[in-house]
Protein backbone atom coordinates (compact mmCIF):
# COMPACT_ATOMS: atom_id res chain seq x y z
CA UNK A 1 0.00 0.00 0.00
CA UNK A 2 1.11 3.68 -0.76
CA UNK A 3 2.92 5.23 1.92
CA UNK A 4 0.26 8.20 1.62
CA UNK A 5 -2.54 5.84 2.82
CA UNK A 6 -1.09 2.71 5.34
CA UNK A 7 -1.55 4.91 8.58
CA UNK A 8 -3.71 7.80 7.71
CA UNK A 9 -7.58 9.13 6.42
CA UNK A 10 -7.51 11.03 3.44
CA UNK A 11 -7.26 14.67 3.87
CA UNK A 12 -7.70 13.91 7.74
CA UNK A 13 -4.80 15.22 9.74
CA UNK A 14 -3.30 12.82 12.53
CA UNK A 15 -5.05 12.88 15.72
CA UNK A 16 -2.50 15.10 17.32
CA UNK A 17 -2.49 17.66 20.01
CA UNK A 18 -1.56 20.09 17.72
CA UNK A 19 -4.31 19.27 15.46
CA UNK A 20 -6.57 19.52 18.35
CA UNK A 21 -5.21 23.04 19.41
CA UNK A 22 -5.44 24.37 15.70
CA UNK A 23 -8.76 26.01 14.31
CA UNK A 24 -10.24 24.09 11.24
CA UNK A 25 -8.68 24.75 8.11
CA UNK A 26 -10.90 25.11 4.42
CA UNK A 27 -9.71 22.37 2.29
CA UNK A 28 -8.28 23.63 -0.71
CA UNK A 29 -9.91 22.33 -4.21
CA UNK A 30 -8.02 19.64 -5.91
CA UNK A 31 -6.76 19.82 -9.21
CA UNK A 32 -9.00 19.39 -11.85
CA UNK A 33 -7.91 18.75 -15.90
CA UNK A 34 -4.46 20.24 -17.14
CA UNK A 35 -3.30 23.47 -16.05
CA UNK A 36 0.71 25.00 -16.31
CA UNK A 37 2.94 26.72 -14.37
CA UNK A 38 6.89 27.95 -14.06
CA UNK A 39 7.53 25.29 -11.22
CA UNK A 40 5.69 22.84 -9.82
CA UNK A 41 5.62 21.32 -6.74
CA UNK A 42 4.95 17.93 -4.96
CA UNK A 43 4.52 18.37 -1.27
CA UNK A 44 3.25 20.88 1.05
CA UNK A 45 5.22 20.24 3.92
CA UNK A 46 8.06 22.37 4.73
CA UNK A 47 10.10 21.73 2.00
CA UNK A 48 7.64 22.17 -1.28
CA UNK A 49 5.72 25.50 0.90
CA UNK A 50 9.75 27.16 1.22
CA UNK A 51 10.23 26.52 -2.33
CA UNK A 52 6.87 27.52 -3.27
CA UNK A 53 6.95 30.73 -1.45
CA UNK A 54 10.20 31.85 -2.43
CA UNK A 55 9.53 31.04 -6.01
CA UNK A 56 6.00 32.92 -5.85
CA UNK A 57 8.09 36.04 -4.15
CA UNK A 58 10.18 35.94 -6.91
CA UNK A 59 7.48 35.98 -9.40
CA UNK A 60 7.66 32.71 -10.66
CA UNK A 61 3.99 30.77 -11.32
CA UNK A 62 4.11 27.94 -8.97
CA UNK A 63 1.24 25.19 -8.45
CA UNK A 64 1.57 22.91 -4.97
CA UNK A 65 0.37 19.44 -5.19
CA UNK A 66 -0.20 17.41 -2.30
CA UNK A 67 -1.94 14.31 -1.91
CA UNK A 68 -3.52 15.32 1.58
CA UNK A 69 -3.44 18.55 3.43
CA UNK A 70 -0.55 21.25 3.75
CA UNK A 71 1.35 20.21 6.81
CA UNK A 72 0.00 16.91 6.70
CA UNK A 73 3.12 14.50 7.01
CA UNK A 74 6.13 14.83 9.10
CA UNK A 75 5.76 18.60 8.73
CA UNK A 76 2.70 19.18 10.86
CA UNK A 77 3.08 16.13 13.45
CA UNK A 78 6.95 16.24 14.77
CA UNK A 79 8.17 17.03 17.59
CA UNK A 80 8.98 20.49 17.02
CA UNK A 81 12.35 21.01 17.81
CA UNK A 82 14.76 22.93 15.96
CA UNK A 83 18.16 21.76 15.57
CA UNK A 84 21.90 23.25 15.29
CA UNK A 85 23.49 22.06 12.70
CA UNK A 86 23.05 18.45 10.71
CA UNK A 87 22.38 14.33 11.96
CA UNK A 88 26.00 14.55 12.53
CA UNK A 89 29.13 16.56 13.92
CA UNK A 90 30.86 19.49 12.26
CA UNK A 91 33.92 17.41 13.25
CA UNK A 92 32.73 14.81 11.16
CA UNK A 93 31.58 16.66 8.27
CA UNK A 94 35.06 18.79 8.40
CA UNK A 95 36.73 15.31 7.84
CA UNK A 96 34.89 14.30 4.56
CA UNK A 97 33.98 17.13 3.05
CA UNK A 98 37.23 19.95 3.88
CA UNK A 99 37.08 22.55 6.00
CA UNK A 100 35.70 24.91 3.36
CA UNK A 101 32.57 22.91 2.02
CA UNK A 102 32.06 22.00 6.17
CA UNK A 103 32.16 25.90 7.14
CA UNK A 104 29.42 26.69 3.97
CA UNK A 105 27.20 23.81 5.08
CA UNK A 106 27.31 24.98 8.89
CA UNK A 107 26.55 28.73 7.04
CA UNK A 108 23.35 27.36 5.40
CA UNK A 109 22.11 25.44 8.10
CA UNK A 110 22.39 28.58 10.49
CA UNK A 111 20.53 30.32 7.89
CA UNK A 112 18.02 27.72 8.14
CA UNK A 113 17.58 28.30 11.89
CA UNK A 114 17.17 32.10 11.48
CA UNK A 115 14.84 31.58 8.06
CA UNK A 116 12.11 30.05 10.24
CA UNK A 117 12.91 32.59 13.38
CA UNK A 118 12.57 35.31 11.17
CA UNK A 119 9.22 33.79 9.66
CA UNK A 120 7.93 33.06 13.01
CA UNK A 121 8.53 36.54 14.02
CA UNK A 122 7.00 38.46 10.92
CA UNK A 123 4.12 36.15 9.88
CA UNK A 124 3.71 33.37 12.34
CA UNK A 125 3.44 34.16 16.12
CA UNK A 126 1.06 31.25 16.40
CA UNK A 127 4.10 29.24 15.68
CA UNK A 128 5.02 30.55 19.20
CA UNK A 129 9.30 30.11 18.70
CA UNK A 130 10.80 29.36 22.21
CA UNK A 131 14.98 29.44 22.02
CA UNK A 132 16.66 26.19 24.12
CA UNK A 133 17.37 22.93 23.11
CA UNK A 134 19.02 20.12 25.58
CA UNK A 135 20.53 17.33 24.85
CA UNK A 136 21.32 14.13 27.48
CA UNK A 137 23.96 12.05 27.47
CA UNK A 138 23.68 8.26 29.25
CA UNK A 139 27.13 7.43 29.15
CA UNK A 140 30.70 9.40 30.52
CA UNK A 141 31.25 8.35 26.38
CA UNK A 142 28.55 10.61 25.55
CA UNK A 143 29.05 13.15 27.39
CA UNK A 144 32.70 13.66 26.39
CA UNK A 145 32.08 13.34 22.96
CA UNK A 146 29.38 16.13 23.51
CA UNK A 147 32.26 18.24 25.21
CA UNK A 148 34.78 17.72 22.42
CA UNK A 149 32.42 19.31 20.24
CA UNK A 150 31.02 21.93 22.23
CA UNK A 151 34.90 22.94 22.21
CA UNK A 152 35.78 22.55 18.71
CA UNK A 153 32.68 24.59 17.55
CA UNK A 154 33.27 27.53 20.36
CA UNK A 155 36.85 27.22 18.67
CA UNK A 156 36.17 27.32 15.03
CA UNK A 157 33.09 28.60 14.48
CA UNK A 158 31.71 30.70 17.42
CA UNK A 159 29.38 28.84 18.24
CA UNK A 160 28.86 28.64 22.46
CA UNK A 161 27.28 25.46 23.99
CA UNK A 162 26.98 24.85 27.31
CA UNK A 163 28.00 21.56 28.79
CA UNK A 164 26.61 20.25 31.73
CA UNK A 165 28.02 17.50 34.54
CA UNK A 166 25.27 15.23 35.92
CA UNK A 167 23.89 17.35 39.00
CA UNK A 168 24.05 20.24 36.81
CA UNK A 169 22.08 18.63 33.52
CA UNK A 170 19.36 17.48 36.37
CA UNK A 171 18.73 20.08 37.85
CA UNK A 172 17.36 21.71 34.76
CA UNK A 173 16.12 17.64 32.87
CA UNK A 174 14.95 15.91 35.88
CA UNK A 175 15.70 12.70 35.23
CA UNK A 176 17.69 9.96 37.13
CA UNK A 177 18.92 8.66 33.89
CA UNK A 178 21.21 11.10 32.23
CA UNK A 179 25.17 11.67 32.88
CA UNK A 180 25.21 15.19 32.18
CA UNK A 181 24.06 17.09 28.79
CA UNK A 182 24.31 19.98 26.89
CA UNK A 183 22.01 22.70 26.09
CA UNK A 184 22.23 25.38 23.08
CA UNK A 185 20.37 28.74 23.11
CA UNK A 186 20.00 29.28 19.33
CA UNK A 187 17.95 26.46 18.98
CA UNK A 188 14.46 25.80 20.16
CA UNK A 189 11.53 24.32 19.71
CA UNK A 190 7.85 25.47 17.97
CA UNK A 191 3.93 24.39 17.38
CA UNK A 192 4.90 22.67 13.95
CA UNK A 193 1.78 22.79 12.37
CA UNK A 194 0.69 26.36 12.73
CA UNK A 195 4.00 26.88 11.04
CA UNK A 196 3.19 24.58 8.26
CA UNK A 197 0.21 26.62 8.11
CA UNK A 198 1.40 29.74 7.90
CA UNK A 199 4.02 28.65 5.59
CA UNK A 200 1.18 27.52 3.13
CA UNK A 201 -0.99 31.09 3.87
CA UNK A 202 2.14 33.14 3.27
CA UNK A 203 3.07 31.32 -0.05
CA UNK A 204 -1.19 31.64 -1.24
CA UNK A 205 -0.40 36.03 -0.85
CA UNK A 206 2.49 35.64 -2.93
CA UNK A 207 0.80 34.07 -5.30
CA UNK A 208 1.38 29.90 -5.54
CA UNK A 209 -1.39 27.76 -6.10
CA UNK A 210 -1.91 24.89 -3.71
CA UNK A 211 -3.82 21.90 -4.22
CA UNK A 212 -4.85 19.07 -1.94
CA UNK A 213 -6.33 15.69 -2.27
CA UNK A 214 -3.85 15.75 -5.31
CA UNK A 215 -1.80 12.73 -5.79
CA UNK A 216 0.81 12.59 -8.00
CA UNK A 217 0.69 9.20 -9.64
CA UNK A 218 3.59 9.68 -12.13
CA UNK A 219 6.34 12.66 -13.41
CA UNK A 220 7.12 12.03 -16.86
CA UNK A 221 10.45 13.96 -18.39
CA UNK A 222 11.83 15.76 -20.62
CA UNK A 223 12.11 19.42 -21.85
CA UNK A 224 9.36 20.19 -19.65
CA UNK A 225 8.14 18.38 -16.59
CA UNK A 226 4.79 16.74 -16.26
CA UNK A 227 3.11 15.92 -13.17
CA UNK A 228 0.38 13.62 -13.41
CA UNK A 229 -2.30 13.14 -11.32
CA UNK A 230 -5.54 10.86 -10.88
CA UNK A 231 -7.86 13.89 -12.34
CA UNK A 232 -5.49 16.22 -14.59
CA UNK A 233 -1.63 17.36 -14.84
CA UNK A 234 0.51 20.07 -14.62
CA UNK A 235 3.31 20.91 -16.78
CA UNK A 236 6.04 23.19 -16.05
CA UNK A 237 9.62 24.15 -16.76
CA UNK A 238 10.93 22.85 -13.61
CA UNK A 239 9.90 20.43 -10.97
CA UNK A 240 10.48 20.01 -7.26
CA UNK A 241 9.84 16.86 -5.47
CA UNK A 242 9.19 17.38 -1.48
CA UNK A 243 7.22 14.39 -0.62
CA UNK A 244 10.32 13.07 2.45
CA UNK A 245 8.46 10.14 4.43
CA UNK A 246 5.54 9.82 1.87
CA UNK A 247 6.89 9.97 -1.11
CA UNK A 248 5.24 6.95 -3.06
CA UNK A 249 7.89 5.13 -5.19
CA UNK A 250 7.67 7.01 -8.25
CA UNK A 251 11.20 8.66 -8.25
CA UNK A 252 13.64 5.93 -8.39
CA UNK A 253 17.24 7.80 -7.55
CA UNK A 254 15.69 9.76 -4.35
CA UNK A 255 13.29 6.07 -2.78
CA UNK A 256 16.42 3.94 -3.20
CA UNK A 257 18.56 6.41 -0.89
CA UNK A 258 15.68 7.68 1.40
CA UNK A 259 13.82 5.21 3.58
CA UNK A 260 10.43 6.14 5.81
CA UNK A 261 10.25 4.83 9.49
CA UNK A 262 8.03 5.53 11.89
CA UNK A 263 7.76 7.83 15.20
CA UNK A 264 5.35 8.52 17.23
CA UNK A 265 4.22 11.26 20.14
CA UNK A 266 2.21 11.40 23.60
CA UNK A 267 0.90 14.46 25.01
CA UNK A 268 -0.03 14.68 28.54
CA UNK A 269 -2.96 17.16 29.61
CA UNK A 270 -1.67 20.77 31.10
CA UNK A 271 0.12 20.57 33.77
CA UNK A 272 0.73 24.34 34.75
CA UNK A 273 1.62 24.08 38.59
CA UNK A 274 3.76 20.81 38.29
CA UNK A 275 5.98 21.02 35.38
CA UNK A 276 8.97 22.18 36.16
CA UNK A 277 9.00 18.85 37.99
CA UNK A 278 10.30 17.28 34.94
CA UNK A 279 11.59 20.30 33.19
CA UNK A 280 12.83 23.48 35.49
CA UNK A 281 13.16 25.78 32.02
CA UNK A 282 11.12 25.81 28.83
CA UNK A 283 12.88 23.90 26.87
CA UNK A 284 13.71 21.50 24.19
CA UNK A 285 15.52 18.16 24.39
CA UNK A 286 16.56 15.12 22.85
CA UNK A 287 19.37 12.32 24.06
CA UNK A 288 22.02 10.23 22.87
CA UNK A 289 20.02 6.97 22.35
CA UNK A 290 19.54 5.55 18.60
CA UNK A 291 16.39 5.38 18.98
CA UNK A 292 16.27 9.17 20.32
CA UNK A 293 13.61 10.40 22.86
CA UNK A 294 12.65 13.81 22.40
CA UNK A 295 10.25 16.02 24.58
CA UNK A 296 9.00 19.32 25.77
CA UNK A 297 6.12 21.26 26.88
CA UNK A 298 3.92 23.54 24.85
CA UNK A 299 3.15 26.78 25.75
CA UNK A 300 -0.07 26.09 27.77
CA UNK A 301 2.66 23.02 29.58
CA UNK A 302 0.77 20.29 28.06
CA UNK A 303 3.90 17.26 28.14
CA UNK A 304 4.81 16.21 24.39
CA UNK A 305 7.28 13.21 24.66
CA UNK A 306 8.62 11.33 21.64
CA UNK A 307 10.13 8.22 20.67
CA UNK A 308 9.81 4.22 20.79
CA UNK A 309 11.25 2.11 18.02
CA UNK A 310 8.57 0.89 14.94
CA UNK A 311 10.50 -0.69 11.75
CA UNK A 312 6.96 -2.10 10.17
CA UNK A 313 5.61 -0.42 7.41
CA UNK A 314 1.99 -0.11 9.27
CA UNK A 315 1.64 1.55 12.77
CA UNK A 316 0.95 -1.17 15.80
CA UNK A 317 -2.14 -1.45 17.10
CA UNK A 318 -1.27 -0.32 20.33
CA UNK A 319 0.69 2.91 20.18
CA UNK A 320 0.75 4.21 23.54
CA UNK A 321 1.85 1.27 25.79
CA UNK A 322 5.08 1.52 24.87
CA UNK A 323 5.61 4.82 24.50
CA UNK A 324 4.10 6.14 27.86
CA UNK A 325 6.42 3.37 29.57
CA UNK A 326 9.00 4.44 28.02
CA UNK A 327 8.41 7.89 29.31
CA UNK A 328 7.65 7.26 32.87
CA UNK A 329 11.25 5.17 32.63
CA UNK A 330 12.93 8.55 31.92
CA UNK A 331 10.84 10.60 34.21
CA UNK A 332 9.34 8.66 36.96
CA UNK A 333 6.91 11.70 38.35
CA UNK A 334 4.90 11.47 35.00
CA UNK A 335 3.65 8.32 36.60
CA UNK A 336 -0.28 8.46 36.98
CA UNK A 337 -0.68 11.87 34.76
CA UNK A 338 -3.12 11.39 31.77
CA UNK A 339 -2.18 11.14 28.76
CA UNK A 340 -4.62 12.96 26.42
CA UNK A 341 -3.35 12.57 23.11
CA UNK A 342 -0.93 9.51 21.10
CA UNK A 343 -0.08 9.86 17.46
CA UNK A 344 2.66 8.61 14.92
CA UNK A 345 3.97 9.74 11.56
CA UNK A 346 6.63 8.95 8.88
CA UNK A 347 10.15 10.89 9.13
CA UNK A 348 12.57 9.82 6.35
CA UNK A 349 16.17 8.55 6.82
CA UNK A 350 18.98 8.24 4.99
CA UNK A 351 22.18 5.49 5.31
CA UNK A 352 24.94 8.71 6.60
CA UNK A 353 21.51 10.54 8.21
CA UNK A 354 22.01 13.47 5.82
CA UNK A 355 19.75 14.86 3.42
CA UNK A 356 19.71 13.67 0.37
CA UNK A 357 19.24 16.61 -2.34
CA UNK A 358 18.87 15.36 -6.10
CA UNK A 359 18.49 16.16 -8.93
CA UNK A 360 16.83 12.97 -11.25
CA UNK A 361 16.85 15.65 -14.34
CA UNK A 362 18.36 18.82 -15.39
CA UNK A 363 15.44 20.72 -15.02
CA UNK A 364 14.24 18.08 -11.35
CA UNK A 365 15.17 18.67 -8.10
CA UNK A 366 14.41 16.38 -4.94
CA UNK A 367 15.23 17.14 -1.09
CA UNK A 368 14.01 14.55 1.38
CA UNK A 369 15.97 12.68 3.85
CA UNK A 370 16.31 15.13 7.09
CA UNK A 371 16.32 12.39 9.91
CA UNK A 372 14.78 13.89 12.45
CA UNK A 373 16.29 17.27 12.31
CA UNK A 374 14.11 18.82 9.75
CA UNK A 375 12.51 21.43 11.02
CA UNK A 376 15.05 24.00 9.79
CA UNK A 377 16.79 22.19 7.21
CA UNK A 378 13.24 20.85 5.76
CA UNK A 379 12.54 24.56 5.08
CA UNK A 380 16.57 25.46 3.93
CA UNK A 381 16.64 22.74 1.81
CA UNK A 382 13.02 23.72 -0.08
CA UNK A 383 14.46 27.31 -0.46
CA UNK A 384 17.78 26.25 -1.55
CA UNK A 385 15.85 24.48 -4.75
CA UNK A 386 13.96 27.47 -5.80
CA UNK A 387 16.83 29.48 -5.99
CA UNK A 388 18.32 26.79 -7.93
CA UNK A 389 15.40 26.85 -10.03
CA UNK A 390 15.89 30.67 -10.55
CA UNK A 391 19.55 30.31 -11.48
CA UNK A 392 21.28 30.87 -7.85
CA UNK A 393 23.37 27.15 -7.50
CA UNK A 394 25.75 28.08 -4.71
CA UNK A 395 23.21 26.09 -1.70
CA UNK A 396 21.59 23.30 -4.17
CA UNK A 397 25.22 22.83 -5.43
CA UNK A 398 26.59 22.63 -1.54
CA UNK A 399 23.78 19.81 -0.45
CA UNK A 400 24.64 17.56 -3.13
CA UNK A 401 28.04 17.18 -1.97
CA UNK A 402 26.69 15.68 1.56
CA UNK A 403 27.53 11.88 1.70
CA UNK A 404 24.33 9.98 1.07
CA UNK A 405 25.08 6.39 -0.54
CA UNK A 406 21.71 4.27 -1.69
CA UNK A 407 20.38 1.66 1.35
CA UNK A 408 22.12 -1.72 0.42
CA UNK A 409 19.52 -4.36 -1.05
CA UNK A 410 18.18 -2.75 -3.42
CA UNK A 411 14.29 -2.58 -3.85
CA UNK A 412 13.15 -5.78 -2.46
CA UNK A 413 15.78 -6.41 0.72
CA UNK A 414 16.38 -2.47 1.54
CA UNK A 415 13.56 -2.78 4.21
CA UNK A 416 13.91 -5.89 5.81
CA UNK A 417 17.54 -4.99 6.18
CA UNK A 418 16.73 -1.38 7.39
CA UNK A 419 14.86 -3.40 9.88
CA UNK A 420 17.44 -5.77 10.47
CA UNK A 421 19.91 -2.74 11.48
CA UNK A 422 18.03 -0.86 13.59
CA UNK A 423 16.78 -3.32 15.61
CA UNK A 424 19.87 -4.35 16.27
CA UNK A 425 20.67 -1.13 17.29
CA UNK A 426 17.73 -0.73 19.35
CA UNK A 427 18.85 -3.47 21.36
CA UNK A 428 22.57 -1.90 22.02
CA UNK A 429 20.31 0.47 23.41
CA UNK A 430 18.28 -1.38 25.66
CA UNK A 431 21.26 -2.93 26.75
CA UNK A 432 22.95 -0.08 27.34
CA UNK A 433 26.13 -0.84 25.02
Amino acid sequence: MSPLYRNDRPATHAPSWYAASRPDQPLRPALEGDARADTVVLGAGYTGLWAALTLARAGRRVIVLDAHRAGFGASGRNGGQVHTGFNKPQSWLEARLGEASARAMWDLAEGGKAQLRDFIAAHAPEADFRPGIGHGAYGDGDLEAARREAEHLARHYGHETEVLGEEAFRAIVRSPLYRGGTIDRTGGHIHPLAYAQALAREAEAAGAVIHEETEVTRIERGPQVRFVTRRGSVTADHGIVAGNGYLPDILPPVNARVSPINSFIAATEAMPDSWQEVLAEDIAVADSRFVVNYYRFTSDRHFLFGGRESYSLRFPKDIATALIDRMTTLFPQLSGVEVTHVWGGSLAITPTRLPYLARPAPNLLSASGFSGQGVALAGMAGRVMAEAVIGQQDGAALLERLPVPAFPGGRRLRAPLLTLAMSWASLRDRLGI
